[in-house]
């Protein structure tokens, strides 16, 4: 018995004596730092971005937006209805917005937060420079799509007319006709208008012509009534023909034969421009310009377009037909951002 139990002692005591020898492998630790577990934040794999909805689906609507001087419920109303009929007639959805000014809803076409917008002349400029909006109606107003301006003088001036009255054409070149405004004087409408200021600005500056720094006398009918009094300015600017100002006629019976139309400026100044975000597909796009005309052949379009954007008629355009327009607001040299109301 004593012989069987000594091995069994034997192994126990060598079995022991290899343990106490083994080195038990302990977690790395800094130096200075306890023995405690070390808390390590695992790594989050971030989730790919959910796919944008497909535009014109409810979640995420094409967006019809109202002019910045929309602030009644009728044209309000009237937009929802234009909305309510391009969805029926598309299948998309579509909303409608009214921007707090002309600057928030070109940036709100920046966003992709408006694609059906109508447009003041230079929203629609700084929107295509951007490459924001395509242009598809030109909104009529007395027959016509644009307007021109007429630049005055008086001829106890000495200014030379070079615009006939009778063919209603223009008898020389603009170089010609305003080299004799170098180092006058001119009156401005204000700092905003496109026919009293921006645009026959334009004209000066593409023909190197310098003037004298200008007045702006607040108003059209200002300017001619600056003019024929003499000692303000020596010339100006206005839309055509301002001269004939009711006011002014019965204030000043002479003032036709007096101030003198000396140039006119042809009609490229557009009046608000129906345009469609360039975020739409090029089918969409079509789509709703195509869809325009039909609309407004009903009586609910009709009344629609009218009540929410004062449009009686519109004209079918593409952008070329506001590139003279763009290059004379260019060779103006204004910063288009300050024009926007």
């Amino acid at each position: 018995m004593n012989r069987t139990r000594f091995p069994l002692t034997i192994l126990l005591l060598t079995g022991a004596f290899f343990l106490g020898n083994c080195a038990i492998p302990r977690a790395n630790t800094p130096s200075g730092v306890g023995t405690h577990a070390v808390q390590t934040t695992p790594t989050v794999t971030p989730l790919p971005p959910l796919p944008t909805p497909q535009l014109g689906l409810a979640e995420n609507p094409l967006i019809l937006a109202l002019p910045p001087s929309a602030n009644s419920p009728e044209q309000i109303a009237a937009a929802k209805q234009l909305a309510s009929l391009f969805t029926e007639r598309t299948g998309y959805t579509v909303v409608t917005i009214v921007p707090d000014s002309y600057a928030a809803l070109v940036d709100a076409l920046a966003q992709g937060n408006a694609h059906i917008v109508l447009l003041d002349p230079y929203a629609y400029d700084l929107a295509y420079q951007k490459g924001l909006i395509k242009a598809s109606y030109a909104v009529i107003k007395d027959g016509e799509g644009t307007y021109g301006a007429q630049f005055l003088a008086t001829r106890k001036g000495g200014f030379e007319s070079f615009y006939d009255s009778v063919s209603d054409e223009n008898t020389a070149d603009a170089t010609t006709a305003l080299a004799q405004f170098a180092d006058k004087k001119p009156c401005w409408s204000d700092e905003t208008s496109p026919s009293g200021y921006v645009v026959p600005l334009g004209f000066l500056n593409e023909n190197l012509i310098t003037t004298k720094p200008p007045a702006f006398v607040e108003g059209h009918p200002t300017v001619v009534r600056s003019l024929y009094a003499s000692g303000i300015c020596d010339f100006g600017a206005t839309y055509i023909d301002a001269r004939k100002f009711p006011s002014l006629e019965d204030e000043f019976p002479d003032l036709v034969e007096q101030v003198i139309v000396v140039w006119q400026i042809p009609a490229i100044i557009p009046y608000e421009v129906l345009a469609l975000s360039t975020n739409m597909p090029q089918n969409m796009r079509d789509l709703f310009t195509s869809l325009v005309p039909a609309i407004m052949q009903t009586d609910a379009g009709r009344d629609a377009f009218k009540v929410a954007y004062d449009i009686d008629e519109l004209q079918p355009v593409n952008d070329g037909y506001y590139e003279e327009f763009r290059i004379y607001v260019d060779e103006s040299g204004v910063d288009l951002s300050t024009l926007l109301k």
